[in-house]
């Protein structure tokens, strides 16, 4: 067990505290559910997963991922890209245009259409490619804006890479480095490795780690913080759902009581704000076709009739909505054992799809460069 190095977590003047972030999830971590969030409880909010080709092109949709709400201060983007010319275009131009107070560098997606190309998880194996990027990405922001990475532990336990690219990451002047306790082939399956966290904390003792991985409660990140020595937590699935999460995290590290799960009512309400969040984003048919995928993560734990699931699914109108919830008993106690399994993706451990003998070298071939360039996503949020 680590003990805490108490190392602040800060985007420019403002400290991060409780040093807690919100991960990025595509089609999910939008203004809207920002909005929730940071409604519930202080800490730093990062967006969907914005690609730095789609940003320097100025691609009409990510434009709009990277405006913020009034409100959301400091505003924080995740960068996804693998070239580094392109990363740092995308770096200077968030700098010059002052589109956000704080850049995170994505290494950790374990998505195979992404790491077969050499992208995301599968790039730090390239040590030089890794370094080219985040040493390019910190020199672009000038020290205007601070830039911190986000990875796995590597491609599987037989090919680690969190320890080589924490320290390359570390000595390019990150703020801080993020790791999910997981390796890519672990996808989001079994538990996250939080023994890894604490060995990068000792590997870096000058720059602050977070830890991320199997955060479903207040109590899971007090006790991260505990057994890692790790500076502050990133929360993922845990708050899918349960945007009250942040002020349960919020009292923790205060060391107040903890407020208790809201009940069914009280979660319907915040169920029907978050639509109308999303409605006043993106108009109603694109706002209530997004609160679809967060039905199912609200109503965990609760019982709703299986036609009112099945409606809920397909809703197209807040009336509809209301008409739907309406119908839900809210005189009910939520299933503990449920409510307490784990949120989002899980699915299996599988081999992680890479580019033809990626594993024969920590170095970027030539060969090797003209397949990460297909990795050079035009897309944002993943």
């Amino acid at each position: 067990m680590s003990g805490s190095r108490l190392m602040q977590l800060r985007v420019g003047a403002t400290t991060i505290d409780p040093p807690v972030v919100l991960a990025p999830m595509a089609g999910v971590t939008n203004r809207a559910f920002r909005q929730l969030c940071r409604e519930a409880g202080a800490g730093l909010y990062v967006s969907e997963m914005i690609t730095s080709r789609a940003l320097v092109e100025r691609h009409p949709a990510t434009l709009d991922m990277v405006a913020f709400g009034d409100a959301e201060t400091p505003r924080s983007i995740q960068l996804y890209g693998v070239d580094p010319q392109v990363v740092a275009a995308a770096v200077s131009m968030v700098v010059t245009e002052d589109l956000a107070d704080h850049i995170d560098l994505n290494f950790g997606c374990p998505v195979p259409k992404v790491t077969r190309k050499g992208g995301g998880s599968a790039l730090p194996w390239k040590r030089d490619l890794f370094a080219n990027i985040v040493h390019g990405a910190v020199a672009a922001a000038q020290g205007e804006v601070p830039v911190s990475v986000k990875m796995r532990k590597g491609i599987d336990e037989d090919h680690l890479t969190y320890l080589d690219a924490g320290r390359i990451a570390a000595g390019a002047g990150v703020s801080w480095v993020a790791l999910h306790g997981r390796t890519a082939a672990q996808m989001y399956s079994g538990e996250a490795d939080w023994s890894a966290i604490a060995t990068l904390v000792d590997h870096l003792p000058g720059t602050p780690v977070l830890g991320n991985g199997d955060i479903f409660s207040a109590a899971d990140a007090l006790a991260m913080m505990e057994f890692t020595g790790c500076a502050g937590v990133v929360v993922g699935r845990g708050c899918l759902g349960r945007p009250w999460l942040f002020a349960q995290l919020s009292a923790a590290f205060a060391g107040v009581p903890i407020p208790a799960d809201p009940g069914l009512d009280e979660v319907l309400h915040i169920l029907r704000r978050h639509a109308e969040l999303l409605v006043e984003q993106s108009g109603e048919i694109i706002g209530c076709r997004e609160i679809r995928k967060h039905m199912a993560w609200y109503l965990k734990g609760f019982a709703v009739r299986q036609p009112v699931r099945a409606a809920l699914s397909t809703v197209k109108s807040l009336a509809e909505l209301d008409d739907l919830l309406a119908m839900i008993n809210v005189n009910q106690q939520a299933n503990r054992e449920v409510m307490s399994a784990p949120r989002g993706r899980t699915g299996n451990p599988r081999p992680t799809a890479l580019p033809d003998r990626w594993l024969d070298s920590r170095h970027i071939t030539e060969a090797d460069g003209h397949i990460v360039a297909q990795a050079e996503l035009a897309v944002s949020g993943g």
